[in-house]
């Protein structure tokens, strides 16, 4: 019987290695490169920063009104440094790189960072635990805000071939941050003909090219020439453009202390003037308090007020005339201007070759060897979940609809209760009705992937009501296609294919749907790189 059972454990330990090789084959052929969904404690696998600075505590907590787990940025007015170690370098300079995470801002976010660093191997001179601020990174992505900085960052560090140095390189003009506390993804698309494309919950918000001068400061590609650093300034550089006439004479009749206004003569008191009454007057309902002591207070005078008689009068008191301009107001005389007959024009140094010039057609980055998390912020709450490393785009799209877009929904459905309970002109009476209408049509199953786009049409019917009836009509057309598509489609059974990797306790599934009589077949894969 002990024998039979140690043959069993023995048959099982290798089936489970079998499943293991298989699921990590899978999920090497599906385009998953890294994934982290945080289902599981971080403690196990991440690495927290020994640096003094970096006192922040990370939490594994749910996000909340959730039951998906991250990684939770738990104080406030804290640095934090956590990295997560790659099991192997992943190249980023051939075929399609896709870098996604989540991040939701619970508390919101007035001042800090919630990006990721893709950091460079540790022979560049960093070690986990010493995770900090100048850790060699290949990329940075993701939000941060404070003061006059809104953006969602995207830098490369690339390497001078000539120097040898890196210099960092700042995506131009980048997306704005989402000013909400719900969930976000943040996509960035890296493609081998330099294309970049940065996503936010899936809409592309900025699409550029590292190669172009326009995209990115510095320019990847350096200057061929340069001001001589060396060169000076002649002492009789002339740089004033125009001068004084000096044959230019003042006019005899010039008068420099002519006054710039005058009384006007010509003016006439207006009929009804009240020359006898004040503009203002005591208040008569004004009473004196009684805890007024005129010894230790002084004597009481009543407030004054508007006199009431000059409301319909053209004014009051003592009447002035008023003043004009001057006709013969000439004010300093100077003499024109003229050009300068020995101006030499805005002195500039001379131009010598740059010795960090170099031509490449395209970034050549880094291998990233570990993620990590370096920030410092005034918020906590922060969230970062699903952090995903692909070579397909259709793997990060399918995490997005997995893992984001359904709490996204919950947060929205949850975020226009609340404006309906606060706002002081909700929608009453038949308009309500219709709305009610309108978000119960939005649940309906045939919406698929159009139920964020009709929830969102919706919305925007709720604070515009007059345009409620042209939504209705954009609804009526978003309905109607799913439904004449399935009447439309050719009943056949569904060809292979490959869905991105899904939680299941904490590890990434690859689902794959045959044409079995039995039904889809699910394999679950876990793979970190």
């Amino acid at each position: 019987m002990e024998e039979c059972k140690r043959k069993m454990c023995c048959l099982q330990f290798c089936c489970l290695i079998l499943i293991s090789l298989f699921a990590l084959e899978i999920c090497a052929s599906s385009g998953t490169v890294f994934y982290e969904s945080f289902d599981e404690s971080f403690e196990e696998s991440w690495i927290v920063s020994e640096k003094e600075d970096y006192l922040g505590v990370w939490n594994h907590s749910k996000s909340e009104g959730h039951d998906d787990y991250g990684l939770l940025v738990t104080e406030k007015a804290r640095k934090y440094a956590i990295v997560k170690e790659l099991h192997k370098p992943v190249e980023i300079n051939d075929g399609i790189v896709v870098l996604q995470f989540e991040t939701r801002l619970q508390n919101g976010l007035e001042c800090g960072g919630a990006y990721l660093k893709y950091l460079r191997p540790q022979e560049s001179g960093w070690t986990p635990k010493q995770f900090d601020n100048k850790s060699p990174y290949s990329i940075m992505f993701g939000p941060d805000k404070c003061g006059a900085t809104n953006k969602v960052h995207f830098i490369i560090n690339h390497k001078n071939p000539k120097t040898g140095k890196f210099v960092e390189h700042h995506l131009n003009s980048p997306p704005v941050v989402p000013s909400d506390k719900m969930s976000h993804v943040y996509t960035a698309i890296l493609k081998p003909d330099n294309e970049l494309r940065i996503l936010i919950d899936g809409e592309e918000k900025k699409k550029a090219s590292f190669m172009s001068s326009e995209d990115f400061s510095p320019s990847l590609i350096p200057p061929k020439t340069i001001p001589d650093p060396d060169d000076k300034k002649p002492e009789d550089w002339d740089e004033v453009e125009t001068i004084p006439d000096p044959d230019a004479k003042k006019p005899d009749d010039w008068d420099e202390n002519a006054p710039r206004e005058i009384l006007d003569e010509d003016a006439k008191k207006p009929d009804g003037w009240l020359d006898d009454e004040p503009e203002e007057i005591d208040d008569p309902d004004a009473v004196k308090p009684d805890d007024w002591d005129d010894e230790e207070d002084g004597e009481w005078e009543a407030p004054k007020i508007d006199n009431p008689k000059c409301e319909t009068a053209p004014g009051c008191g003592e009447w002035k005339r008023p003043m004009k301009k001057n006709p013969d107001y000439k004010g300093k005389w100077h003499a024109p201007l003229i050009d300068n007959p020995n101006y030499m024009g805005i002195w500039k140094p001379r131009e010598i070759p740059n010795v960090e010039y170099f031509e490449v057609d395209k970034p050549n980055l880094e291998p990233v060897a570990a993620i990590g998390i370096e920030i410092w912020t005034m918020q906590d709450g922060i969230l970062f979940d699903n952090i995903l490393i692909a070579s397909d785009e259709k793997i990060a799209e399918s995490i997005r609809d997995d893992t984001w877009k359904p709490k996204f929904l919950v947060e929205k459905a949850n975020q226009r209760v609340q404006e309906q309970a606060t706002s002081l002109d909700g929608l009453k009476g038949i308009q309500k009705s219709v709305f009610d209408v309108l978000y119960k049509i939005a649940d309906l199953p045939i919406l698929g992937d159009h139920k964020l786009k009709v929830m969102e049409l919706i919305e925007e019917a709720e604070k515009k009501p007059t345009i409620t009836l042209g939504i209705i009509v954009s609804l009526a057309v978003v309905i109607v296609s799913p439904l004449l598509k399935i009447l439309l489609t050719n009943k056949k059974k569904p060809a292979k294919v490959t869905v991105a990797p899904k939680k299941d306790g904490g590890k990434t599934s690859t689902n794959e749907v045959g044409e079995d009589a039995g039904g889809p077949r699910r394999r679950n894969t876990r793979r970190d790189g």
